[in-house]
């Protein structure tokens, strides 16, 4: 097997916060306009176009994104100091180590590897939800083009009582 990929400075910054975002209060009309986009005209559930009789607070689909149904976050901010791209450079491999500040492997190729997603709480209609983005772990496997980098980046949405919404994995796979 092939000398490491994964520096002492690379398995120092896993867990490291890379960003955080914060939505504005979702509405009643974020949830609907979501439904109706993501189910119509196949199945737009009523739960999710008309608010409860009960009064309780109309509940999202779980694929509701609430980051993006304003077009922007109420706050969005690095907490990480980032490492700039050079200048010309279109394709970085090593985004994910310079958005947390540290040198990458400098390998050529990148390759998505899947996103797994858990979900918690349900959102509601009035909720806040901060979503925080951090350095998932690393992982090496010998290939058929040699030594393998997996690398993982992990988002979770909390709401405004801090209960998991959602966390989400994304892997990349560089060699």
């Amino acid at each position: 097997m092939t000398d490491s990929n994964i520096s002492e400075a690379m398995r120092d910054a896993v867990g490291i916060e890379i960003g955080r975002s914060t939505s504005y209060p979702v509405s009643e009309n974020d949830i609907r306009r979501w439904a109706i986009a993501t189910y119509w005209p196949d199945d737009p559930p009523a739960r999710y176009v008309h608010a409860p009789s009960d009064g309780s607070p109309m509940v999202a689909p779980e694929e509701f994104n609430a980051m993006s149904t304003t077009w922007q976050s109420a706050s969005s901010q690095t907490t990480a100091t980032p490492i700039p791209k050079p200048p010309g450079l279109v394709f970085d491999p090593d985004t994910t180590e310079h958005q947390v500040g540290i040198e990458g492997p400098g390998l050529t190729n990148m390759l998505n590897g899947g996103m797994s997603v858990e979900y918690g709480v349900p959102i509601k209609a009035g909720d806040v939800i901060t979503s925080i983005s951090s350095l998932g772990e690393y992982s090496e496997r010998e290939g058929r083009l040699g030594l393998m980098l997996f690398s993982s980046t992990v988002d979770t949405w909390t709401n405004q009582d801090d209960e998991v919404v959602k966390r989400s994995t994304t892997s990349l796979i560089r060699y």
